[in-house]
């Protein structure tokens, strides 16, 4: 019968139904494989972030590791400016007295 054609005749309540449960399961079907789908850019997304994560974090780590030589060379040059400032008060106290000395040798001279 490969000519001929059979019509058949639903109501039509009965057809939006029919129609209704095609278009379901087309989407059920449909469903599985675009979650699958979103999962997997999301796993893709994911492992994209946590690349750039590491490589934030690396950085950070160098920064945080200069600042630590920066701190450290800061304490240092500290201590040095705190002796040296106390070398030079020790030193213009003796420079005072000297020259305390000499003012009085010079007024008990004349």
């Amino acid at each position: 019968m490969p000519g001929k054609v059979m019509e058949i005749t639903v109501p039509r309540e009965r057809f939006k139904e029919l129609k209704k449960l095609v278009l379901l399961r087309l989407l059920e079907e449909n469903l599985k494989r675009v979650e699958r789908t979103l999962e997997a850019e999301y796993e893709e997304y994911l492992l994209e972030k946590r690349v750039k994560l590491k490589e934030k974090l690396t950085e950070l780590e160098v920064k945080l590791g200069e600042l630590r030589e920066f701190y450290e060379r800061a304490l240092r040059d500290k201590e040095f400016m705190m002796r040296e400032r106390m070398r030079l008060r020790e030193e213009n106290e003796a420079l005072r007295k000297e020259l305390e000395e000499r003012r009085r040798d010079r007024r008990s001279s004349w």
